[in-house]
C-alpha cells in the first residue's frame, strides 16, 4: 500500500455536516491548495508525516466508532487519498466520509464514500477557485455540501448557488463563521427565505473552545 503525509489522526465528537454529533475517527492529511483568510487548520498546510495506508486504516478499525472521515488541508491533494478512501469503505464496517474544498476532481471517489464538500463563499477569498462541475457528481442520497457564513455577502451568494447551481435533493448546510456572525442572525435569514437547508453550529468549538488541534 501507499504511504500518505498525516498532519493528525484523531478521534472526537463530529462537529460539522449533517454527521454532527457522532463520534468520528478522523484522518487529517497535509496539505492545501488554498489560503483561506478564516482556516483554522492552517497548521495542516505544511508538515506531518509518513504514515502507511494500512496503519491508518487500522488505527480506524481499532478506535471502533460509527464514522471515519479523511479531511484536511485538501486530502485529494495526495494521489493516496482515493486508496485510502476505497480502503477505507472496504474494510471499515461504519460509514465513510470525505470532507473536500471542491476545488478539485472528485469523479472516481469510491461511490460507498460520503462527500462533504465545503463550498468556499467570497469573504474566504477563495471562492473562484471552485470546480463547479463537480457538484454534478455528487449524490443527493450519500453527499452533501456545506458553506461557512461569515457575513450577508456570504449568505447571498449561498443563496444564489442554492438556487442556481446546487441540484435540488442535496443536503446542504449553512454555518456561522465563528467568532464573526452571530448564530440568530443567520438563523433569522434562513427562516426569512423558507431555505430548505440545515442551519448548523459547529459542535467542537462549543464543546472544546479552547483546543484547536485534535477535537
Amino acid at each position: 500500500m501507499s504511504k500518505l503525509i498525516i498532519s493528525e489522526i484523531f478521534s472526537s465528537i463530529q462537529g460539522e455536516s449533517h454527521w454532527a454529533g457522532y463520534p468520528c475517527t478522523f484522518i487529517r492529511l497535509t496539505g492545501c491548495n488554498l489560503r483561506c483568510s478564516w482556516c483554522d487548520t492552517r497548521y495542516a498546510w505544511e508538515g506531518g508525516c509518513q504514515r502507511d495506508i494500512s496503519d491508518l486504516v487500522d488505527f480506524a478499525l481499532k478506535e471502533g466508532l460509527p464514522t471515519v472521515e479523511v479531511t484536511g488541508g485538501e486530502p485529494l491533494l495526495q494521489e493516496g487519498a482515493h486508496e485510502l478512501l476505497s480502503t477505507l469503505a472496504s474494510e471499515h464496517p461504519g460509514e465513510v466520509l470525505l470532507e473536500t474544498n471542491g476545488s478539485l476532481p472528485i469523479k472516481g471517489i469510491d461511490p460507498k464514500v460520503h462527500i462533504i464538500m465545503d463550498l468556499k463563499p467570497p469573504s474566504s477569498g477563495e471562492s473562484d477557485s471552485i470546480e463547479w462541475s463537480n457538484l454534478n457528481e455528487l449524490s443527493p442520497q450519500r453527499d452533501e455540501v456545506k458553506i461557512i457564513i461569515a457575513d450577508r455577502s456570504d449568505f447571498e451568494w449561498a443563496l444564489s448557488a442554492l438556487r442556481t447551481k446546487i441540484a435540488s435533493g442535496i443536503r446542504v448546510s449553512l454555518s456561522p463563521l465563528w467568532g464573526s456572525l452571530e448564530a440568530p442572525l443567520l438563523a433569522s435569514w434562513i427562516m426569512e427565505e423558507k431555505l430548505s437547508v440545515r442551519m448548523q453550529l459547529q459542535l467542537h468549538k462549543l464543546i472544546w473552545p479552547d483546543t484547536d488541534r485534535g477535537v
